[in-house]
């Protein structure tokens, strides 16, 4: 028995050793493929990208006059609200060059690209900002649009896009043979320009909050995306500008670290920042859509500060009980994002100015509507009545002088001795008409053909004259 149990446990244990080896030829095996899948080392070509970035840091000409021209189109789309144009004209854009050689002087310690950079950068926020300035001061359109409303503020969803964004275009410009598309999409999802232009609107009708709010957002793009190309030029290994002065050499190592360190640690601050608020704001939301409910009550609106800590909730219909509000208040503590958050809600009698203010521009709503409503039914009784008047003065003779009348008569027809006008209401019991009737004297000297002539011409004049299709005519000797 003892022998037994000696070689089960003997293999036993050699099973235990084939999984772990077979274990670790299985992740030896996915190491090796992840290695080979990814790893974009062996297909950069470091020296051309080095001078592909330099290249495009260079502004002047044609680069000045496609910056010019594209910050027009994209003023015009962000004037119209058109996404399609805002697009088109990041397209055709140059000011990616700059920031991305800012992340690779940086990265390399090449001082001269880097204070080529921040010169060409500097020009060009300069001449995008009065370019822009310009059309929104001579733009007819000064509204307030949703693309421009849009651009003048970072959300966390601006920091990532700009971070991956940068990841994506210096990866793409390290491969040999830039991948076109992949620059052109990242020129588009970072929107370095919309920014720029929304900065010129906000100079041009003087509302600085959209100035310096759109050129914040400005600022988080080009710094995340310079040090999205530090990174990435870090981790390939780019090599180092060599100085013949090994102390200038170090110095400037110094100085490219230190540049570095001061861009990054405000960046992260802010990266971090900015991701508080965003889940503040989620969890904000998400607690009132599925905590503050209460029969007989409805939530009319909310709002939640990330700075004060406060979410305020404005509720109409039944008063809720302060246990129910002590209740919510509980169930917020225990979210963290929520946990140093004030519950505060207005409803009821302790309605503050907010709900007055809320209830005041329903009413000025529905009387609007009304009013609106109003004008259009008055304006088409207004037609109709307009309409009804003419024709009942057709009837009237109100549509002409009648002495005015008489004496183009009198000019037309010289042998008219006098002339009358009535209306002749007449009725067969079943419709009642008013028809115009003139009287005409004539002169007894006229023979009778000559006579009937001139009756028959009058009668085709004056037809035609005030415009009747029926009129009676009497003529008297």
């Amino acid at each position: 028995m003892a022998e037994n149990n000696t070689s089960g446990s003997v293999s036993t244990n050699q099973g235990g050793e084939n999984l772990r080896e077979d274990a670790k030829e299985i992740k030896e095996k996915a190491r090796t493929f992840l290695s080979r899948l990814l790893d974009i080392r062996e297909d950069t070509d470091r020296e051309s990208t080095v001078e592909a970035v330099q290249k495009d840091i260079s502004f002047k000409g044609h680069n000045a006059w496609i910056l010019i021209f594209s910050i027009f189109v994209a003023s015009i789309g962000l004037n119209v609200s058109s996404t399609a144009v805002v697009i088109g004209a990041m397209l055709i854009s140059p000011l990616m060059g700059p920031i991305v050689g800012i992340g690779m002087a940086i990265a390399i310690n090449d001082v001269d690209t880097l204070r080529r950079s921040f010169v060409n950068l500097g020009i060009m926020v300069v001449l995008s900002v009065l370019t822009a300035t310009v059309y929104f001061f001579i733009s007819p359109v000064k509204n307030e649009t949703p693309e421009l409303v849009a651009r003048t503020y970072p959300t966390i969803l601006d920091v990532l896009v700009a971070i991956f964004g940068g990841l994506a275009l210096i990866v793409a410009k390290t491969k040999k043979g830039t991948i076109a598309s992949v620059i052109l999409g990242v020129a588009i999802a970072t929107a370095l320009m919309p920014p720029l232009c929304t900065v010129g609107y906000g100079l041009a009708n003087a509302k600085w909050e959209f100035s310096l709010g759109a050129l914040y957002l400005f600022s988080i793009n080009a710094v995340f995306i310079a040090l999205s190309t530090f990174v990435v030029c870090k981790l390939l290994g780019f090599p180092l500008v060599k100085y013949a002065n090994s102390k200038r050499r170090r110095k400037i190592a110094q100085i490219a670290s230190t540049v570095a360190i001061i861009v990054m640690i405000p960046s992260v601050i802010l990266f971090v920042k900015l991701l508080r608020e965003q889940v503040f704001q989620s969890k904000a939301t998400e607690f009132i859509e599925n905590i503050v409910q209460y029969s007989g009550a409805e939530t009319l609106k909310t709002t939640s500060d990330f700075k004060s800590r406060t979410i305020d909730v404005y509720m109409i219909g039944n008063t809720i009980p302060a246990a129910t509000i002590t209740t919510w208040q509980e169930r917020l503590g225990e979210i963290e994002a929520l946990k140093e958050a004030s519950l505060i809600i207005h409803q009821g009698n302790d309605q503050t100015q907010d709900i007055s203010r809320i209830s005041s521009e329903l009413r000025s709503g529905i009387l609007e509507d009304l009013y609106v409503k109003n004008q259009e039914v008055l304006q088409d009784k207004d037609k109709r009545i307009e309409l009804l008047e003419s024709e009942l003065s057709k009837y009237r003779g109100d549509d002409f002088s009648f002495a005015n009348l008489s004496k183009e008569a009198k000019i037309n027809y010289e042998n008219i001795e006098e002339i009358g006008y009535s209306n002749l209401i007449t009725t067969n019991f079943q419709k009642q008409d008013t028809i115009p009737t003139f009287t005409i004297t004539w002169d007894s000297k006229l023979r009778k053909a000559e006579l009937a002539a001139q009756q028959q011409k009058f009668e085709q004049w004056i037809k035609l004259r005030l415009n009747l299709d029926t009129l009676s005519i009497k003529n008297v000797r």
